[in-house]
């Protein structure tokens, strides 16, 4: 077992400050672990939805709800949207008798659900697979190569990995996308989204797996958008800045968990790995997937203009913008991108991120930080470390 500490104790602050938490992520990252530490899978304040039982005491959800005290856990609600409704009668107890702990897999309608129907009651936590911090730097490779999902990463080898893999794909593809409202044939997805594998790392463009597949532009749209819900897919908006320049206004897309990349790119080992055309987009999306899953307080898009200045990366807090560059190189140099992002934006600071071991400054604005280091301090937006290199 990998003790998720930090991100337990995201939840418990959730929970003490409202009445309704909702924890959205993909299939087998963990949420039902976590849950599990707070409520046990046998008591009548759990009620799993994939279990028929739960399902049954729920087609009366007032009745099985209403006389409960604690924390109540409703896990897979996507199969029972209908559910959110009566947690706002609930949740509008006063005095509240019962907290809810709500477990999605499935985020676009799971979260307009309960944004149409808990407004002010609800505060919503993204959870991924294992990251950097929670198994520590010397697991990096491991877990780029074999993803974060926790029966993959922590299976005995990697043809055990590769297996859960082959499997959890062909499940979600089969049975739960289906069960969710999915209508597309699973060979068609299958397709699609060994399309995506290849184009990770991408700007998006409609037109050519449109062509490819031989439907319209917006069914394989619907298809994208399928995946996203899934939490399989991240489509990473474009930011735009008030410049005299053309800017890129389509999204980049990433398949967010790099074992799952790996499985339908092919890539059976490091070795394969390290020789595949996709090795730097590669790690570039795990790498965003790390950062972004330790800076949740911030909004993230990329940055790109048609003359060519790009940034990996744009982090946005209130009124400050952070940039972020992926690269996987020895000893990685300010470029003229990082120059425009840093005038064009007006960016507070841009951190280059890659795979060494060195902490050093290229300006007084733009630091080179290895990945390792989110394993030890989180966020790379810390205090900079007195000790860091100047370049040279």
């Amino acid at each position: 077992m990998v003790s998720r500490t930090d991100l337990r104790d995201v939840l418990l602050q959730a929970l003490d400050r409202g009445r309704v938490v909702v924890v959205a992520g993909p299939r087998q990252s963990g949420k039902t672990t976590l849950a599990r530490e707070l409520v046990a899978s046998g008591s009548p304040n759990y009620f799993d939805l994939e279990d028929p039982v739960s399902l049954a005491l729920l087609d009366q959800p007032m009745t099985a709800l209403a006389g409960l005290r604690g924390l109540v856990v409703i896990d897979e609600v996507q199969r029972r949207p209908e559910l959110f409704p009566i947690l706002r009668v609930l949740a509008d107890r006063d005095p509240m008798p019962a907290r809810f702990l709500v477990l999605g897999s499935a985020s676009g309608a799971l979260l307009r659900q309960s944004s149409e129907s808990l407004a002010g009651r609800v505060e919503r936590i993204t959870i991924s697979g294992f990251t950097v911090q929670e198994l520590g730097a010397d697991a990096i490779d491991r877990l780029w190569m074999r993803g974060g999902l926790p029966r993959s990463c922590l299976a005995g080898s990697d043809e055990d990995s590769a297996a859960w893999r082959a499997d959890y794909i062909r499940t979600l593809l089969e049975q739960d996308l289906p069960t969710w409202g999915g209508r597309v044939p699973a060979n068609a997805l299958r397709r699609f989204w060994t399309m995506l594998a290849h184009y990770h790392g991408q700007v998006w463009n409609a037109a050519e797996p449109a062509r490819a597949l031989g439907v319209s532009e917006p069914t394989v749209r619907r298809h994208l958008d399928l995946l996203t819900d899934a939490f399989m897919i991240r489509q990473l908006q474009p930011y735009h800045a008030n410049i005299g320049k053309r800017q890129i206004k389509a999204p980049k897309i990433y398949v967010r968990d790099s074992g799952l990349l790996h499985h339908l790119l092919g890539i059976e080992s490091m070795s394969g790995l390290l020789r595949h055309p996709k090795l730097g987009a590669s790690w570039e999306g795990f790498a965003i997937e790390q950062v972004l899953a330790n800076e949740p307080h911030h909004d993230a898009f990329y940055w790109g203009t048609h003359q060519g200045a790009e940034i990996d990366l744009v982090l946005q807090r209130g009124s400050r913008l952070f940039g972020v560059e992926f690269k996987r190189a020895d000893a990685p140099r300010l470029t003229p991108s990082i120059r425009h992002a840093l005038d064009d934006l007006k960016l507070d600071r841009v951190v280059v991120v890659y795979p060494g071991d060195r902490s050093y400054r290229l300006s007084d604005r733009v630091q080179v930080v290895p990945l390792r280091t989110l394993a030890d301090r989180g966020s790379l937006f810390a205090e900079d470390d007195p000790g860091v290199d100047a370049e040279g």
